[in-house]
Parts: structure tokens; sequence; C-alpha cells
């Protein structure tokens, strides 16, 4: 409360104090209040609401608010009769100042998770225990600032017969954490749907976003800000939530790991912003991190940059960002028309969310071929594939092979631990199959040596019983050479993906697999992780 506010509080105090002809004392101007814990219990506090402010010579001062009833004061001076009994009025403030002094708000203190064994059984009933503890009312951000303490990039809530299991999603592969009984799913469950605009009664798939801060009882204030997925099920309704990072330093193209040759692509369409750039991979694959990183760096005042969403993921200063609320099977016109007014505003850079129909693709060619850089992201198995598919989207254009600057393909895999992963020479069947894609490494590049090939493979510590720590991506680009442009602009039959992917091969282009087996090769990751992702 504000000194402004307390002051009219007293004063308003004061005059109802004169109106009931009673004395009236600011417990406010009271430095060091005495507490008289023998006289009368906390719960007698709470329930005649009084305080005991002065006794001394059998004189006793009693502090009432203006609810506290008069049959209360008449069984005090009973109760008290071998004293003499006076009463004053404070303010329901001063009030409250004195019972914390009396009852002292209990500390809360919530345990960290940590998921630092293989025994995900006695784990999850660790912090099982743990999370019924939780308030009711910040398990939600609870949940938030413990999946970004671990790197989690989603929270899985999944509904069962007895109880509600809880998962995250920690460097692509998912740690069961805990077991929810009904009575606390459904106050989180009840949060969630709050804050992200969604029903509990739905009995349809539903997608939300919730951005706020949360202050919890411990004192921690967290920033939330997920995206939502719910879909019903026969349980109850399971939900999905999508982390987003709030930290703009991260998006950087430094920290993409991009190789030499990959960076000097990026720099030169930043250095010419025009034409289409389309990062295409499954969900969970980074796409939307690599996009805003391209963003943040031509980001400048000369610019302007306004992206199309669903749903905004991060708010970047100097970008104009649009959310657009798609519906369920996503054939909704929303992009292609937000994109159209779009471009009537006159931007240098364009973002689309996710091209997903004919109508978004089409506008987004257009204005990739009218001087304007269009990023977007698009569901995809590889580069080549992406290819195929935007032209079977949009039929027989010579124009969208001139719209092409950049069709970058990407997974993320699981980075092995430096401080505790073991070496051991590779077997005749492990090199056979190294050789296999090395050998179809283009030409210009050089092939690494295979003679004594030491792998690795993942440790263990008490920090880190599971080996990896973080992800790194894996990576093909796809730019538009004259063998590819000239396939792609008379076809002699149905082009597949394979001939797109052979013909950019013999270009120069390293596939995802290729680059994964030099990162194996490098200690990086394993083959086993490789193959686990790119199949």
């Amino acid at each position: 409360m504000s000194q402004d506010a307390r002051q009219d509080e007293e004063q308003a105090t004061q005059r109802r104090a004169r109106v009931l002809g009673l004395d009236y004392v600011d417990t406010n101007a009271i430095p060091e209040k005495q507490l008289y814990k023998d006289l009368l219990t906390v719960q007698e506090l709470y329930d005649l609401k009084v305080i005991p402010i002065r006794y001394y010579d059998n004189n006793l001062l009693i502090g009432v608010t203006t609810t506290t009833s008069q049959q209360t004061m008449t069984s005090l001076r009973q109760r008290f009769a071998d004293n003499r009994v006076a009463f004053a009025i404070i303010s329901d403030t001063g009030y409250r100042d004195y019972m914390k002094l009396y009852d002292p708000p209990k500390q809360v203190v919530y345990q960290d998770i940590a998921i630092n064994q293989k025994d995900s059984g006695e784990l999850v009933g660790q912090i099982s225990a743990m999370l019924q503890q939780v308030r009711a009312d910040d398990m939600l951000a609870y949940l938030v600032a413990q999946a970004h303490r671990l790197n989690a990039s989603d929270i899985h809530i999944e509904t069962a017969v007895s109880d509600v299991r809880i998962r995250l999603r920690i460097d692509g592969v998912l740690h069961p954490v805990a077991r929810l009984q009904q009575d606390k799913y459904r106050i989180l469950i009840s949060a969630i749907a709050s804050a992200g605009n969604v029903s509990t009664a739905s009995k349809e798939a539903q997608q939300g976003h919730i951005a706020q801060k949360i202050k919890m009882a411990d004192g921690n204030e967290v920033d939330v800000n997920v995206r939502l997925e719910t879909v019903p099920t026969i349980n109850g309704m399971d939900v999905v939530m999508r982390l987003f990072n709030m930290d703009q330093s991260m998006y950087t193209l430094d920290k993409l790991g991009l190789s030499e040759a990959e960076r000097k692509v990026v720099d030169d369409i930043i250095a010419k912003p025009t034409g289409l750039v389309m990062v295409v991979g499954p969900t969970g694959s980074g796409k939307t991190t690599t996009l805003y990183s391209m963003l943040n760096s031509l980001n400048t005042e000369e610019r302007k940059i306004i992206t199309i969403e669903d749903p905004v993921e991060y708010q970047f200063t100097g970008i104009t960002q649009i959310s657009v609320h798609s519906t369920e099977g996503g054939n909704d016109d929303s992009f292609a028309d937000k994109l159209r007014a779009v471009l009537r505003l006159d931007p240098d850079i364009v973002m689309v969310g996710e091209i997903r129909d004919m109508d978004t693709a089409k506008t987004a060619l257009q204005a990739a071929l009218t001087g304007h850089l269009v990023l977007a992201t698009f569901h995809a198995s590889s580069a080549a594939a992406a290819i195929t598919r935007i032209a079977d989207i949009i039929g027989q254009n010579p124009l969208f092979i001139s719209a092409i600057r950049l069709v970058m393909a990407q997974r993320l895999i699981r980075h092995l631990d430096d401080a505790t992963k073991q070496a051991y020479s590779a077997s005749e069947a492990e090199l056979q199959k190294i050789r296999e894609v090395v050998d179809t490494l283009p030409e210009g590049i050089a092939k690494p040596n295979l003679d004594g090939l030491q792998l690795y493979k993942p440790g263990s510590s008490d920090e880190n019983p599971f080996g990896y720590q973080g992800q790194l991506a894996i990576r093909e680009q796809f730019t538009m050479s004259d063998a590819l442009r000239r396939l792609l602009e008379n076809p002699k039959q149905d082009i597949t993906a394979q001939a797109i992917e052979e013909a950019a091969r013999a270009s120069g282009m390293i596939t995802m697999l290729q680059d994964g087996m030099l990162k194996v090769i490098a200690g990086q990751t394993t083959l086993e992780e490789l193959y686990r992702v790119v199949g």
C-alpha cells in the first residue's frame, strides 16, 4: 500500500472512531510494537479481530477494528475484570501489520527439480511429492521456471485413469518428472486454461498463448511465455506447452553453430536482402530460432521488418510483429490475407511464420520477386523435398525458381558431454557405415582420414547421468546453381526430391546425413544419435 493510501485509511478510521465515541490509535506511529502473547492466543486474535496494544499497571488497551462487535468488547471486559480495560479503534491495515508479528507468514521454499539420475521411478516419486507441496496458484509458474532452468523445450501434461503424468522434453528427448493427483491436475489445468484463453470443456483441439509475469509465494518472479496446444482425451485434457526464450541476445548468428561455408551463404543474403529464404524441418527442429537469429541480424534503423506469426514467440524491439490465430486445420486464409496487407505497408523484409497453402506461397513468391526479402518456415523432411512440395502447391511457375535464395533444412541432435564422453575404436561395421556416407561427399570437400578412427559414446556422472549436454544442428543448404536451375526450369518429366537432391549434391550441397556424420567423426555426437534423428 502506498503512503498516501495508508494515510487516507487512517484518516477514515479516525473519523469512524469519533462517530462511535471511541478513542483512535494510529499503529503506524508506534515505532516498537509490544506483543502480549500470554493474554490472547493467535487464534483468538483472528477470531475476535482485536489486538492488545498496551498493558501496564493493570491498564489494558485493546485495539479493535470497525467490524469488531460490541459483544466481543463486553466479553473481553468480563474476561479481564481485574484490569482497567479500554478500547481504541485501529485501521484494518494496522490490525494486519500486528498479526504479521503475532503470526509471521510461513516462508515458502520451492526445491529445484534435478534430473540427474537414470532411475526414473525414484526421480518421479521425489518430484511428485515435491509438487504436492507447491501452492496451487504457483503450479504453472513453477513448472515453467523449472523447465527453463533445465533447458527444456516443452512441458507435456498427459492424463491417465488414476493420475496425470508430467514430462519435459530436454535436448529432444522426453523425461518423465512427476505424476499429479487428479485434484492438483484440475487446479493446474484451470490455471492454464484461464491464462491461455482456452476452455476445459471443449471437445475440439485448441491453441493458445500465455505471456505474463507471475510472482510466486517464494518471492521469485517468473516470465511465463508459452505456446499452448490442448486436445481432449478419454481421461481429460492433455496439454503441451512449448517454451519460448525471452532473451533477445540468444538470437544471433554466432550462436547457430553455422560452418564457415554455411555462414558465408547467410552473410551474402544479409548483405543483399532480397528473394525467398525458407527454413524447413519438423516441429522442434529450431526453424524459428534460425529465422529469428537472421531477423535480429537484419534489424537496423534503415529497414522496415514485419513478421506474421502463429503465435508471436518473441517480441523484438524495432520489428513490427503480427499475430495470426489459424483454425485447427490450418486451411484458412489468415496468413495470405495478412501477408497481402503487410506488403502494402512498404516493408523491406517480411517473415511468414509458416507457408501452409497455395495462396500464401504465391503471395510470398510475388513479394520475393519485387525486391523484398521473405523469410519463411515450411514443413518438409529435406531441402529437396521442400522444393518439390512448393512446386506441387503452386504448379509449374518459372518465377518460383528466380525467387529462391536459400532453402535450409535442419534437425537438432544431442551433443555429447565433453566432460564425460568416452573414446573407443570404431568397429568394422561402424567404419563401413561411415565410409558409405563420407565417400559421397561433394568434390572440393575434404574427406576425413578414417584410419584408426576413434568414436565417442556417452559417459556418466552424478551431475549428468545421460552423457549428453545440449543440442547442435545438422543442416543442408540448397542454393540455386545453374545445373539446378536448368533442371527445374526445363523438366523432362515429373521432378522427384531424389533427382533434385542428386543435382544439388553434384553442385556441392552437403546433406544433413553427411553434415551429421562429420560431427560424429569430430566426436560431437554418436552414430546412434545421428540415425535416431535422420533415420
